[in-house]
């Protein structure tokens, strides 16, 4: 992510293993979307805006195009 410091990154897995003490699949969601959300707070949009506009500039995989 562009606009996270690597400190901040620590401090959100910290708090993870905290909430989510024996789940690190959890964890890894946890920061993962805590780290989405941070992008998209510093682009100015919602956590769902950004997926969003990831998604209209994501190409289909040929498999998907195939199905259609």
């Amino acid at each position: 992510m562009s606009g996270t410091a690597e400190k901040d990154v620590r401090e959100i897995q910290r708090l993870a293993a905290a909430e989510f003490p024996n789940d690190p699949a959890m964890q890894q969601v946890h920061v993962a979307r805590k780290l989405i959300a941070q992008e998209a707070r510093s682009r100015g949009m919602t956590l769902l805006e950004y997926v969003a506009s990831l998604r209209r500039h994501a190409r289909p995989t040929p498999k998907a195009h195939a199905a259609r």
